[in-house]
């Protein structure tokens, strides 16, 4: 079962530390979810492609933590209340019997909300290189996105 969090779920942050805090576990949530998929699957493509996307969070992740350490940032409390970050999460349950269609819808709706969260981080960065790291996260999620879509395209839809 997939859901996305909605507004009765919302949490707000005090501070950027908090955002960039949930964002880097929202990057190794992904990459736990990857490295469970891709051992799932005996396929050598299917199991090469989870993999590769675990990498390329564990990149993302790495990314956020340098911010956060570095201090990157300067952004007031007030504009960090309102940001309703768990609208962006998806949760779900993964099972043993899950078939790589669902796996790949799964996959594309974490992405989604990935790329919406980074855009709008990107919208509130108190500074213009904050605001391009999180455009260029968000980008690089759109693009995982498409990759799951093109292969949703080329093995699920075509054997149907």
């Amino acid at each position: 079962m997939t859901k996305l969090l909605n507004d009765k779920h919302m949490k707000d942050f005090s501070s950027i530390e908090e955002i960039l805090d949930f964002a880097i576990n929202n990057e190794q949530v992904a990459v736990d979810f990857y490295i469970k998929l891709a051992a799932k699957f005996d396929e050598k493509t299917m199991k090469e492609t989870f993999e590769d996307f675990a990498k390329e969070e564990m990149g993302h992740k790495a990314r956020l933590t340098s911010i956060k350490e570095k201090g990157l940032y300067d952004m007031p409390v007030e504009k960090v209340m309102d940001l309703k970050i768990a609208d962006f999460v998806v949760r779900a349950d993964t099972n043993e019997d899950m078939s790589y269609s669902d796996a790949l819808t799964l996959a594309m709706k974490r992405e989604k909300a990935a790329y919406r969260l980074y855009l709008k981080l990107a919208e509130r960065a108190p500074n213009e290189e904050m605001a391009k790291i999180f455009n260029g996260l968000a980008q690089e999620e759109a693009k995982h996105k498409l990759r799951f879509e093109l292969e949703y395209d080329e093995y699920v839809l075509r054997e149907n």
